[in-house]
C-alpha cells in the first residue's frame, strides 16, 4: 500500500474542512509544544477549518485544556477537546453498568483521581470493597512493573469486578521518555480474563461522537496522530483518512530522531503487521 509523504499539512489543507488531532505526541510532549505546532494551528482555523482535539488523557476535557494553555497552546486555537475521560465520565453518569454499581477503586495516580467526582459514586481505598475498577494509569508509571499489581488483579478476579479504563493507550511519551498507561493494565487484566471497557480512541463509538459534534460527512474530515493502535486504528474503523506523525510514539523504534523524515518501509513493515494503515506521513505536525 502506498504511504505518501508530506512535508506538512499545507499539502492536504484544502481537501478537509475538519481536522481530528491526537495531543500528546502530535501537539506537545509534555512539557512543551513541538516546532511549529502553533503555526499550523493558527493557519487551520484561520483557513476556517474546525479543529478538535481528541486526547486518550484520563482526566476531563477542561483540564487537558488548561494543561495546553500552560504549555502556551490557547483555546483559540482551536474548538474543541473530547477526552476519553470525559467519555468515561459520561457513561458512568448514565449507569452504563447499572444502578447498583456506586463503588469503584481507582487505580492510577492521586493527581487524576478526581475524575468521578460530583457524580453518585463512591471511591473505596479497597478492591474488596469495589463494585467496579476505574483504570487510569500506574499508580507510580516510572517504578511499577505489572508484576506490581497482580495482587489486586487476582482480588478483583475473584470477584468478578468490571474494568473501566479511561485511557486506552499502552504508553505515553514525556518528555522523551515513554512512559506505560492505563491501557497496558487494561490489557493484562483482560489476558486474565477480566471484563474491560475501554473509553477513547480506537473505539467506532468515540469517533461516531466526534462526528457528529463536527456535523460533517467522514470524507470531510482529516485525523491526525502518532499511534497506529489507537489514532489510525481508531481512523480506519470510522472510515477516516488520517496521517500518521511518525516523530511521536513510534519514532524510537524506527529509529527516527526528532526531525527526521520517516522511513517508509519501516513504517510500512509495522502498518502490514498491524493492519492499521494512514493514508499519508508526517515527520511532524507543521504547516
Amino acid at each position: 500500500m502506498s504511504l505518501p509523504v508530506h512535508s506538512g499539512i499545507a499539502a492536504v489543507a484544502d481537501r478537509y474542512s475538519a481536522y481530528i488531532l491526537d495531543v500528546w505526541g502530535v501537539l506537545h510532549n509534555g512539557r512543551a509544544p513541538y516546532p511549529g505546532v502553533r503555526e499550523c494551528l493558527q493557519r487551520l482555523r484561520g483557513a476556517g477549518k474546525k479543529v478538535l482535539l481528541l486526547s486518550n488523557a484520563p482526566r476531563r476535557a477542561a483540564r487537558v485544556g488548561a494543561m495546553l494553555t500552560r504549555l502556551g497552546i490557547p483555546e483559540a486555537e482551536y474548538d474543541h477537546v473530547v477526552t476519553s475521560g470525559e467519555l468515561t465520565r459520561e457513561a458512568l453518569a448514565a449507569g452504563i453498568l447499572g444502578p447498583t454499581a456506586k463503588r469503584y477503586f481507582c487505580l492510577g495516580p492521586e493527581e487524576d483521581g478526581g475524575l468521578l467526582d460530583g457524580l453518585d459514586l463512591q471511591r473505596v481505598a479497597d478492591v474488596a470493597a469495589a463494585d467496579f475498577i476505574l483504570a487510569i494509569g500506574f499508580f507510580d508509571p516510572q517504578r511499577d512493573t505489572l508484576r506490581s499489581y497482580a495482587p489486586l488483579f487476582a482480588a478483583a478476579r475473584a470477584r468478578d469486578l468490571p474494568m473501566l479504563c479511561a485511557n486506552p493507550d499502552l504508553e505515553v511519551m514525556w518528555g522523551g521518555r515513554h512512559l506505560p498507561c492505563a491501557g497496558t493494565l487494561a490489557q493484562a487484566y483482560a489476558a486474565e480474563g477480566g471484563a474491560v471497557r475501554l473509553f477513547g480512541k480506537p473505539i467506532r463509538e468515540t469517533y461516531d461522537a466526534v462526528i457528529r459534534w463536527l456535523g460533517l460527512p467522514p470524507k470531510a474530515v482529516l485525523a491526525v496522530g502518532d499511534s497506529l493502535r489507537t489514532d489510525i486504528a481508531g481512523a480506519n474503523g470510522a472510515g477516516l483518512d488520517s496521517l500518521l506523525v511518525t516523530g511521536g510514539i513510534h519514532a524510537p523504534e524506527w529509529g527516527l530522531a526528532p526531525g527526521d523524515p520517516p522511513d517508509v518501509e519501516k513504517v510500512a513493515a509495522a502498518c502490514a503487521a498491524l493492519g492499521f494503515w494512514p493514508s499519508g506521513l508526517l515527520a511532524s505536525f507543521r504547516w
